[in-house]
């Protein structure tokens, strides 16, 4: 199997099981590079490490404002970024908090409270959320079990060039083929 659909894999069934499905039960994937001589793509945020607690403020109980993001270790030919935040542990499936796309290849970051709005100042796409809604809207998950909410970055040998508003069950499927690496970052989050 090529190493290129590995990621395109992962994401599909991510999505999939989030569109009505039984409630996944396999844990969240690692990151995947699939370049063996290229540095590990890697995204980071200085409000929480991976699988630490995501402040109240990032989230539906808090302000619901977008933490900020950092990455870098980018891979060369990339032409776009993506990222796509999910919730895997939700009562009905996987369900989507964030859509974004065509973020330039000199991006190394996304700053605290991202607007709400279709297109970005710096040109990127924001897809519609699992709320139905443009941009972020944070965990606020029902009292009972911590949830793990995944920020999954996308390396892309390609600009879509799509309006705002899609699904990431679209950019998953427009994002096949195109993926040169990806990287997550896994908060954690409970009432």
């Amino acid at each position: 199997m090529s190493r290129k659909l590995i990621p395109v894999i992962i994401l599909s069934v991510i999505l999939l099981t989030g569109c009505g499905g039984p409630k996944s039960t396999t844990s969240s994937q690692q990151s995947v590079s699939v370049t063996e001589d290229s540095p590990v793509l890697v995204i980071t945020s200085p409000y929480f490490a991976d699988r630490e607690t995501i402040p109240r403020k990032f989230t539906g109980d808090g302000e619901d404002v977008s933490p900020e993001l950092r990455w870098d270790n980018v891979p060369s030919g990339t032409r776009s970024f993506a990222l796509i935040c999910s919730d895997p542990d939700a009562p009905l499936g996987t369900f989507i908090h964030w859509v974004i796309y065509d973020l330039p290849a000199d991006v190394r970051h996304l700053p605290e409270g991202m607007p709400k709005t279709g297109v970005l100042d710096n040109g990127a796409r924001q897809g519609v959320n699992g709320f139905r809604q443009l941009g972020y809207n944070g965990p606020k998950p029902p009292p009972g079990r911590p949830h793990r909410y995944i920020f999954r970055l996308y390396a892309l040998d390609t600009i879509f060039g799509a309006e705002p508003g899609i699904s990431a069950g679209r950019l998953a499927g427009m994002m096949e083929n195109h993926i040169l690496a990806t990287a997550e970052l896994t908060g954690i989050y409970g009432k």
